[in-house]
């Protein structure tokens, strides 16, 4: 099998149990109690002033009825910021049961290269030409050398778990992540750069690419409840 190199990832909506009806009748057995159940099918285009208050009061619960289940293959070096939201729950591939296929992640060329700024605050610029051939050959110099070595391992018969430990953080690796509406507004507030927040974020755009995805999901499914998260500042509840 030959190494593969991409510069893309992967996300698609598995499973979804979401939309506007559920904030809705979630809010409202806050002061009506069991009447609520009337609203769980009820038309949420009624509601858009209670969602827009609950957003606009920061009120979160209401927000969490409801799941989104996300397959995501992507670069490890990407998983470790995505499990940093420890909102969310994960299953993913394992190194030490399964053999790694050969497939790494290489910046496409329109990916900005040169860093500038501080800390929490830095931007990125076009590389040079010769910049981004530099970054394209050595990163496909070193995986595929890397990859060499893993399989060389493995014949050896030199556990997995051992085995993986040369293999570099470009690697793709695959897993379900599983969120519901108020996690994933926080996961979207940190890693998009969108105008009109109230709160600026600088993600890697590697992490960005993913959280587009899902945000095109998120979206289509709750567009009242995404639509009142652009509104207020994209800050989550």
């Amino acid at each position: 099998m030959g190494i593969e190199f991409r510069s893309d990832v992967t996300v698609e909506l598995v499973r979804a149990n979401a939309s506007d009806a559920d904030v809705v009748f979630a809010a409202r057995v806050s002061t009506v109690g069991e009447q609520s159940l009337e609203d769980v099918d009820a038309d949420p285009q009624r509601s858009v002033g209670l969602i827009n208050y609950l957003m606009r009061d920061r009120h979160g619960s209401p927000f969490e009825h409801n799941s989104m289940t996300f397959f995501v293959k992507a670069p490890i070096f990407v998983w470790r910021e995505h499990m940093r939201h420890r909102i969310a729950s994960y299953n993913e591939e394992s190194a030490r049961y399964r053999e790694l296929l050969p497939v790494f992640y290489v910046p496409s060329h329109e990916r900005p290269l040169v860093q500038s700024g501080k800390p929490g605050a830095y931007e990125f610029h076009p590389g040079t030409p010769a910049q981004s051939e530099l970054v394209e050959r050595t990163i496909q110099e070193s995986c595929t050398a890397a990859y060499s070595g893993y399989l060389e391992m493995l014949e050896a018969g030199v556990a997995r778990e051992v085995a993986r430990m040369v293999l570099p953080v470009t690697i793709y690796s695959s897993a379900y992540v599983t969120m519901n509406a108020r996690a994933l507004m926080n996961f979207l507030s940190l890693r998009r750069k969108v105008e009109g927040s109230y709160f600026v974020s600088y993600p890697q755009r590697e992490i960005e690419m993913v959280a587009e995805v899902y945000e095109d999901h998120f979206a289509q499914l709750m567009p009242l409840t995404h639509s009142a998260f652009n509104e207020h500042g994209r800050v989550a509840p």
